[in-house]
């Protein structure tokens, strides 16, 4: 009422204006960090999906659609583009390749028909497996980073 004094009433109404803005802001805030997560997932979803296809590729010399062993023991001591794609893959039967003691077993996990091979179902269903638990550690990275900017 401009009166030059602050009664309980406006006391109350300037409280729950800014209590207002606050959530608002706090609301927008959450929104943008939800986009930003929905296309950082965006993003290295289609990164890592291009990079295990490329990587199959790369194993698979003969073009043949399929995995051997040989191809496979070949990739994980020469190709580097392979050895880096596995080391990070997320995928703990995929990183066991590189690890000569582990390789037969891992195939034999990985090798779900049992043709002694393995086709691109097989590889996919490894890379989405390898896949989900990358984007798991994002989501906890993500959720850590905002803790602590909250904190500060």
């Amino acid at each position: 009422d401009r009166d030059g004094h602050i009664d309980a009433c406006e006391w109350e109404e300037a409280i729950e204006s800014a209590l207002a803005n606050k959530l608002e802001q706090r609301a927008a805030k959450r929104e943008q960090q939800a986009k930003a997560a929905a296309k950082e997932i965006e993003e290295f979803t289609g990164e890592f999906l291009s990079a295990a296809r490329r990587c199959f590729e790369l194993i698979d010399k003969d073009g043949g659609g399929t995995l051997s062993t040989e191809e496979i023991v070949k990739a994980v001591r020469e190709d580097k583009d392979v050895i880096k794609f596995l080391k990070t893959c997320g995928e703990e039967n995929l990183q066991f390749l590189l690890v000569p003691a582990r390789l037969k077993k891992s195939l034999d996990y990985l090798d779900t028909d049992g043709s002694g091979e393995l086709d691109i179902d097989e590889w996919e269903a490894a890379i989405n497996r390898g896949l989900a638990k990358r984007l798991e550690q994002m989501a906890e990275e993500r959720s850590r980073r905002e803790r602590a900017a909250a904190k500060a």
